[in-house]
């Protein structure tokens, strides 16, 4: 039975479902959702390019971060937890790196956090003996170091409103075709925007998402000290909440194009929301986390030597119109393209103590 079928039949059988749950099913219901079956959506026949599958390097600069972290907090045992590995590409291409420092990979403890339980069977064997795979965060004890993500909290399933004479969660029920339904909100959506000092005008179509803020509540608590470095495209409430974006941000991804079609190709093509990073910071704080820094990924890449280190990389290729032209395309895509789409947020906790 295709996953658009079993859907169809929980509406019949119990009634119009919210698009948080309509979402969760297309991302993840088991072996059917787009990321549970069997394929993999990142690379050249995929659905679309993350930055550490176009080159090594990225994964080379976020080491260096975590090396300057691991510094910082005096050296010592150091616990990298990455969440949603995905392939284990970035995780591969970072430990390459650290392998380089022998005193801070003698130290190193790198925990993978992921759902999707073909990928843990696929790729454990490939990936260094220092990686260590979880299902929650909740099994790995005293961490201490780094709690890192990329491109994970815009495919949390979340939940749609509209702004009426009240606010208005949207549901989804079925009649020939799937159809969209308003019902009033909970008291959990309204007091999301309550929060974040959030005023709606009438008709703004949006997403909350409810899991980003448990997701970080929860790794608030985990880490004992150190660092959380989460990766994703996205924006602050004041620029998420403007008259531009009043249709939301809510974006599908398919074979490398991108469309509004939420209700076609469901468990196939990617649905994704843009992270309210006012929302992360401001549910961190609450729960111990400072924010030290949000920019873009360019800025973030630069300052760690994006240059020098795609220079050095590059001119390792024997051919100098081969390397010219890789220097000119990382250069387009990690900085100019995905550099300014990606945000990059910093937060920190027990670190005044150093």
């Amino acid at each position: 039975m295709q996953l658009s079928e079993i859907i169809v039949h929980k509406i019949q059988d119990n009634g119009s479902i919210s698009f948080h749950d309509f979402m969760e099913m297309a991302l993840y219901y088991p072996q059917l959702g787009y990321y549970t079956s069997n394929g993999n959506p990142i690379g050249v026949k995929g659905d679309y390019y993350t930055s550490p599958q176009l080159t090594p390097l990225f994964g080379v600069l976020i080491g260096k971060q975590l090396e300057e972290m691991w510094e910082v907090m005096g050296k010592g045992k150091f616990t990298v937890v990455e969440y949603g590995a995905g392939t284990g590409k970035l995780c591969r291409d970072i430990m390459d790196y650290l392998k380089t420092n022998a005193e801070f990979y003698e130290n190193l403890n790198y925990c993978i956090i992921e759902k999707n339980l073909e990928r843990k069977e696929n790729e454990n064997c490939r990936l260094p003996e220092k990686v260590s795979w979880h299902d929650s965060i909740a099994d790995i004890t005293e961490i201490r170091g780094c709690i890192l993500s990329n491109e994970l909290v815009d495919n949390f399933p979340v939940h749609q409103v509209v702004m009426g004479e009240e606010l208005m969660e949207v549901f989804i029920g079925y009649d020939k075709n799937f159809i969209e339904l308003l019902k009033p909100a909970s008291a959990a959506l309204k007091d999301y925007f309550e929060e974040l000092n959030i005023i709606l005008p009438k008709d703004y179509r949006t997403e909350i998402n409810l899991q980003a803020t448990r997701w970080i509540t929860e790794i608030a608590r985990a880490l004992k000290k150190g660092y959380v470095i989460t990766i994703d495209y996205g924006y602050t409430s004041a620029q998420l909440y403007r008259e531009q974006k009043r249709l939301g941000t809510l974006m599908c991804y398919n074979k490398h194009t991108t469309n509004e079609n939420l209700y076609t190709n469901i468990g196939s093509q990617d649905i994704t929301s843009h992270v309210n990073f006012s929302a992360l910071c401001h549910w961190g704080f609450k729960n111990g986390l400072k924010c030290v820094s949000l920019t873009s990924q360019a800025d973030f890449l630069m300052q760690l030597g994006f240059k020098e280190c795609l220079r050095e990389m590059t001119m390792t290729n024997k051919n100098i119109i081969d390397a010219v032209k890789e220097e000119a395309f990382l250069t387009y895509t990690l900085l100019l393209d995905m550099g300014t789409k990606f945000k990059v947020l910093i937060q920190e906790k027990g670190m005044t103590d150093n």
